[in-house]
């Protein structure tokens, strides 16, 4: 008796730490759970308030805050109200042009980055991400002047918006690219050298491969970022109104509702390339 009495006084505080562990332990998860879910509300909400809203009916012009009446009129008439498709064929426009041009252009400058060595080349990783720090603002309001000297102020539009654009995607393009090429195993094109393949054949048939998803991922976040736009469109833009332009514009008068629906088709597009992507990325896992 005296023995599991002493067994038990000596277990008592040895335990104590333990249980205090497990418990620590189950708060944390609990909290980060908590956490995970409020991320996920204060992500989705807004999506979901945008879906809501592109099937109301407003009782006005301008559409509400509070769900009136269920209609499908905002789909079925999109290109309603004035400008409204002419500044997303705009912007839809100008993000391609850019997103093809900046990713040949900083895909080039990776490979030069990494692959070769130059007088200049640390000044030139340094200078690569000056663009990427700087405002905005700062960036718009100096190519709007470099477009007033020389000349450019009366074709201000497409054109400038496509240079614009490209400049302040193309360092994004590279930093993408380049932190792909880095990472890639040199070896397998040694190996294919060691195979007698050519240059090209080597470039063509593993290096270029390799690079695909970098590349792949620098061109949509090119497009995600000039689509998305406005500060810069809005100096550069001239008389033009991208989608952006048209949104703000369209907040200071009434506002359609038919812009609830350009979202909402705007989220599904976004979601079925990343749901795709994410599908081939396994398929390819499985098959490797």
């Amino acid at each position: 008796m005296a023995t599991s009495t002493a067994e038990r006084s000596t277990a008592g505080p040895g335990t104590r730490p333990h249980a205090r562990r497990s418990v620590g332990r189950w708060f944390a998860n609990r909290l980060v759970l908590f956490i995970g879910i409020l991320v996920l509300v204060y992500t989705f909400v807004p999506i979901g308030y945008i879906i809501a809203l592109s099937f109301n009916q407003p009782t006005g012009r301008s559409a509400t805050a509070e769900f009136d009446a269920f209609t499908w009129h905002n789909w079925a008439s999109i290109c309603e109200p004035d400008g409204l498709c002419d500044s997303l064929k705009l912007s839809l426009g100008v993000s391609i042009t850019a997103t093809i041009l900046a990713t040949l252009l900083g895909t080039l400058m990776a490979f030069a980055l990494v692959r070769h060595s130059f007088r200049g080349r640390g000044a030139s990783n340094l200078v690569i991400f000056l663009p990427m720090a700087t405002p905005e603002v700062v960036m718009g309001a100096s190519l709007l002047a470099m477009f007033v000297s020389l000349g450019f102020d009366s074709i201000l539009g497409f054109i400038t918006l496509v240079i614009a654009h490209t400049l302040f995607c193309l360092s994004f393009v590279v930093v993408t690219v380049k932190a792909r090429l880095t990472g890639m195993d040199s070896r397998l094109e040694q190996a294919a050298m060691d195979l007698y393949a050519n240059e090209w054949q080597t470039f063509r048939l593993v290096t270029l491969p390799l690079a695909m998803p970098g590349i792949v991922a620098a061109a949509l976040l090119a497009f995600s970022l000039s689509f998305d736009d406005f500060i810069v469109s809005n100096f550069t833009a001239g008389q033009s109104v991208t989608f952006p332009l048209y949104i703000y514009g369209s907040k200071l008068k009434d506002f359609p509702p038919q812009l609830f629906a350009v979202g909402t088709i705007m989220f599904l597009v976004s979601f079925v390339f990343v749901i795709g992507g994410e599908l081939w990325r396994m398929r390819r896992r499985a098959r490797a």
